[in-house]
């Protein structure tokens, strides 16, 4: 346990590396400023990072997994490491209607506590997505929409959240973000560091996780931290290969990912170190092995390894398979 608090303590430091909690649909986003004044904590059992923007906690759970993996996008590739709990012990309060909770005893700052919460009622698996407020006349109009979905057409939930602005407070067993940051407008952009995305179209697939993650059956992600990508920026652009957030992240991969993936992963790049032709391998016919074949000659493109076997492979292997769709909420 205590060398998994230093693993998050040390990726907390870092403030290159984003965190996000929530579930496929409803997701929040606690990033932060290199330069951004920051209060860091940890104990024997939990890390936290606070700043005016917004703020998450990670506790170490005992049964605690983190599974790092990477996944294709349309051009290029995402990473991160998932901090998964078991599906039986991961669930969450499954409310389906909106609650009030009450204080909010475990907010990060001390100035919070008297803050009101209330449980907007998703109905997700593994995360309660809330607001909290301290304005009497936000919390009293929330409450006259207590035990109604915030989705209903007779609830004025939503419009409440959108004009006053509280926090947002997803919660799971693993821990907390919270955003203290304006909710953009509609069709508004997402402000740049702590932020929340509410999809309803997405959260009525009803999934702990996008398609394109691959976890073991019977892990479910609790929240992710996503270290810095080697060929993309913080928001998203395009960038010059950056091989030493490409080495880093293979050495968590290696400590966290799925052993078969990671040996399918060397067998293709020692293949193509090789001179070997592509029909000398077997083509492997789980999504997730092919999508890990498409990543590795990717990453060895970017990083100028370019070679006539690489071609081959390439031509062989990186083509769009139907109905391929990238994580809608975060790369």
């Amino acid at each position: 346990m205590t060398d998994l608090v230093d693993f998050l303590a040390e990726q907390a430091a870092d403030s290159d590396v984003g965190w996000s909690l929530g579930t496929f649909g409803a997701i929040a986003e606690f990033t932060r400023d290199v330069d951004e004044a920051t209060t860091l904590d940890r104990s024997d059992r939990m890390i936290s990072a606070v700043t005016l923007r917004g703020a998450m906690r990670i506790e170490a759970h005992p049964q605690l997994r983190p599974i790092a993996s990477e996944s294709l996008t349309k051009e290029s590739w995402s990473h991160r490491v998932a901090l998964c709990l078991p599906r039986q012990t991961c669930a969450m309060s499954g409310r389906n209607v909106l609650a009030e909770i009450g204080p909010d005893r475990a907010a990060l700052r001390a100035e919070d506590r008297d803050s009101i919460l209330f449980d907007l009622g998703l109905d997700t698996l593994q995360v309660d997505v809330c607001v909290r407020s301290r304005d009497p006349m936000t919390i009293a109009k929330l409450r006259s929409c207590i035990g109604k979905s915030v989705f209903a057409p007779d609830s004025a939930a939503m419009g409440v959240i959108l004009s006053a602005n509280p926090h947002r407070v997803f919660v799971s067993r693993l821990g907390r973000v919270e955003v203290y940051q304006p909710i953009p407008p509609p069709n508004g952009k997402s402000p740049s560091g702590p932020h929340t995305h509410v999809l309803p179209k997405l959260l009525a697939h009803r999934r702990s996780h996008a398609a394109t993650e691959p976890l073991p059956d019977g892990w479910v992600p609790c929240a992710h931290l996503y270290p810095p990508n080697p060929i993309r920026d913080e928001f998203g652009r395009s960038r010059a290969f950056q091989p030493q957030h490409h080495a880093a992240f293979q050495i968590l991969l290696a400590r966290f990912g799925d052993p078969q993936l990671v040996a399918l992963k060397h067998s293709v790049i020692d293949a193509v170190a090789a001179g070997q032709a592509p029909s000398a391998a077997a083509a492997p016919h789980d999504r997730f092995a092919r999508a890990v074949v498409r990543v590795a000659l990717r990453q060895l493109q970017a990083s100028d390894r370019s070679s006539d076997a690489l071609a081959a492979w390439l031509s062989a292997y990186d083509r769009a398979e139907p109905h391929e769709v990238e994580d809608p909420v975060h790369h």
